[in-house]
């Protein structure tokens, strides 16, 4: 059972969380500002926050870079806000996942296990880390697919070991490129593109139809 932190200054929308969240067995604690969604946080016990960017007090993305710099917690973004500037921007922050209002709430639900299971598996980073079919071992640097070993480039492997670790969130280009790449090379999407395209025909069954890699248009990639 986990405690989901719900912080909108909707009365409507922190009902509706409740709900979904009660279905699925969690426990939803709600916050109708960020003043009280940092004391929240802050009382600790919060397993992941549902965080809307429009609030009375504060900027959201404002508050998003406090509640990481509080603790270490997964944060998803649920706004109208649909440009996609605001969600990379939102992503480069350290949320894992932005939901567009209005939302569906089974979708809402899988995106949050899915936080849920990456908060775990950033503990081995240094190790082995499993995804779906994907078994990558960072130290030697081995990588397989359905116990098929793939022999990756080091760049592919710097790739695929960061969309490991991220647990299937969302990784934008820009965090992509600076971690792979360096601070100098943020803007050179096309540097990505080649390696995803490199990794796509090693690891998918049908690279034209990918199933593991995913796209998010204009903003980056994650594992399904």
């Amino acid at each position: 059972m986990s405690r989901i932190l719900c912080i909108d200054d909707e009365a409507a929308i922190l009902r509706l969380l409740t709900v979904i969240l009660q279905r699925d067995g969690h426990v939803a604690v709600t916050a109708p500002d960020a003043r009280a969604g940092l004391a929240a946080v802050g009382a600790g016990g919060i397993d992941a926050v549902l965080l809307d960017l429009g609030l009375p007090d504060r900027d959201g993305l404002e508050l998003l870079g406090a509640l990481r710099a509080l603790a270490a917690v997964p944060v998803i973004v649920i706004s109208a806000r649909a440009d996609v500037q605001e969600k990379v921007a939102a992503l480069d922050l350290g949320a894992v996942d932005y939901v567009t209002k209005p939302f569906d709430g089974d979708e809402l639900l899988a995106r949050l296990r899915v936080a849920l299971r990456g908060a775990g598996t950033q503990a081995g980073r240094d190790g082995i880390l499993i995804h779906g079919p994907i078994r990558l071992d960072r130290s030697r640097h081995d990588v397989s697919v359905h116990d098929r070993p793939v022999a990756l480039t080091p760049r592919e492997f710097a790739v695929l070991a960061e969309l490991v670790a991220a647990g299937g969130r969302i990784l934008t280009h820009g965090a992509l490129l600076e971690s792979v790449w360096g601070k100098a090379h943020q803007h050179d999407v096309e540097y990505l593109r080649v390696v995803i395209r490199a990794l796509r025909l090693k690891l998918e069954d049908d690279p034209s139809q990918p199933r593991l890699i995913r796209n998010e248009p204009g903003i980056g990639y994650r594992l399904d």
